[in-house]
């Protein structure tokens, strides 16, 4: 693997001078790579060859035209070509730089992911009317152009200006307090925003962007505090209970499944999360008022608020997998993320909202230092205990207004990082009055005698052989099969920290 010294030296050749004598490389591992195996610029991959030629010539003209937005001109050649561009990228005869094919790779990307880029990071002047010319592309949001989000969390509004390349602040708008004032604008790489505070004209904010993102000038907190939560959580199970049975469509045999997601998406996604992990870009998430589903009393819940542009490309490519799971087409009603638990996080027993969330995807984006796997626990059409182990890059189809589905137990150690996109049929808000369309797999509920072979902790490995085998690997060594909320409320309790019923207060009285 070249170091990153050796790379921007060959870049900087290439800039300067002669594009026949910039270094090249002939496999992706050669590219810059940080500490941690991710990218650590932005590239501009270029086939050897003509374009190397023709891009040179669009550098040196200078100005708007020859502006990379911090990528990294890079020449490749063999295997590094190959798999960027499959067959055809050492085309000798080609003369117009709009017959080239490049790509704008992210920084941040995996190392065994940055040969996958998305679709939208190609230079596709005939598909993509924002490539018009050269300049343009780089302008695009392929490569230089970016989302950036700004959330205020300081003690009042704030002003927010953009600084223009004279250095004069220009006026945006008035910087609001709060996650529901969260704004997104589109900007380029290298532009700066300033948040200043109105009255002491102290600049709380002096921030550069760098990649698609989000920033927080301070941050929220959820006090942490002892809570007996008991009487409450009782309630809210039957309540789920009850909830999970006004659905009377259903869509698969089980009303889950595990997959995987497409390397292109994940290495976005990936990419977006490593970029903005840590603070100001990670803030807390706002459960104040949101009710008890995530213990923010005890556990730290990170929140990274996702660009718009960058929603809509996760959101369809992924309701293109959710729609081949379910047989129907479907329509997107919401992403959410990236929400990052910490340790000691737990997710009561749930469904989500019936009208929107018909068919839905948890997405694992990162985890680090979880000591033990952190299941997710879904009941099927039959109301059987399924827990399923997740590793970054794993998805969970799941019906999540009809199968119930939590995270009882706490997380032991680290972090983990979701995203939950959610679906339903097309034009349709009240599709769980309706019954099951004729084509619809019929719902598995007759398995025979179940019995536990592996060990009790043991997950998603089939711990547990039913007679019929279509029951599939994760049903849970726990063996429980829910009758009523007190089932769900009685396994929230199993799995969790004990109380002290000699000193508890109940939640109202704090």
């Amino acid at each position: 693997m070249k170091t990153w010294a050796v790379v921007v030296a060959a870049a900087t050749t290439l800039l300067s001078g002669c594009a026949e004598e910039a270094k090249t490389i002939s496999s992706l591992e050669e590219l810059p790579f940080d500490e941690n195996g991710h990218l650590a610029s932005h590239v501009l991959a270029i086939p050897s060859g003509p374009c190397s030629t023709l891009v040179q010539s669009e550098i040196d003209k200078g100005g708007d035209g020859g502006d990379l937005y911090s990528h990294l001109p890079i020449r490749v050649t063999g295997d590094a070509a190959s798999d960027l561009f499959g067959d055809g990228h050492d085309d000798e005869d080609i003369t117009d730089i709009l017959q080239c094919q490049l790509v704008c790779l992210d920084r941040g990307i995996d190392a065994d992911l940055v040969g996958y880029p998305l679709p939208e990071k190609y230079f596709d002047p005939d598909g993509n009317s924002a490539h018009d010319s050269f300049s343009d592309f780089m302008g695009s949001l392929s490569c230089g152009r970016v989302e950036f989000g700004f959330i205020n969390y300081s003690s009042k509004t704030l002003k927010l200006y953009w600084v223009n390349q004279r250095g004069d602040k220009v006026f945006l708008y008035d910087f609001e307090r709060l996650e529901r004032n969260t704004r997104f604008t589109h900007t380029f790489i290298g532009h700066r925003f300033i948040a200043e505070d109105p009255d002491t004209k102290e600049h709380l904010m002096d921030h550069t962007v760098e990649f698609f993102g989000i920033i927080g000038v301070g941050n929220h907190v959820n006090r942490h505090r002892k809570r007996d939560i008991r009487r409450e959580v009782s309630s809210t199970m039957n309540g789920e209970w009850t909830k999970h049975l006004q659905v009377k469509r259903t869509f698969s045999r089980l009303g889950f499944d595990k997959g995987r997601l497409p390397d292109d998406v994940f290495g976005s996604m990936r990419a977006f999360y490593y970029n903005n992990r840590g603070s100001p870009h990670k803030t807390m998430e706002e459960w104040d008022s949101k009710g008890l589903y995530v213990n923010f009393w005890e556990s730290d819940c990170n929140f990274i608020q996702i660009p718009w542009e960058l929603k809509f490309i996760w959101q369809e490519r992924l309701r293109l997998n959710v729609q081949k799971w379910v047989g129907v087409d479907i329509e997107q009603t919401d992403l959410y993320g990236i929400r990052q638990y910490t340790e000691g996080a737990r997710l009561l027993t749930h469904v989500d909202r019936i009208t929107t969330h018909a068919v839905s995807l948890i997405v694992n984006i990162a985890q680090g230092n979880v000591t033990s796997p952190w299941t997710v626990e879904v009941y099927d059409h039959a109301d059987r205990l399924h827990e399923v182990v997740m590793e970054p890059g794993d998805i969970v189809y799941y019906e999540s207004a009809k199968a119930l589905h939590g995270r009882n137990t706490p997380l032991k150690g680290g972090y983990y990082a979701n995203i939950f996109t959610h679906y339903r049929p097309t034009g349709d808000p009240s599709w769980y009055k309706k019954e099951n369309p004729e084509e619809t797999p019929e719902p598995l509920m007759d398995v025979g005698e179940c019995k536990l072979v592996g060990s009790p902790n043991q997950y998603s490995q089939g711990a547990v052989a039913c007679d019929n085998p279509a029951i599939g690997p994760h049903l849970s060594p726990k063996m429980i099969t829910a009758r009523s909320g007190k089932d769900l409320y009685n396994l929230w309790l199993d799995v969790g920290p004990t109380f002290n019923d000699d000193g508890a207060q109940s939640s109202d009285e704090l």
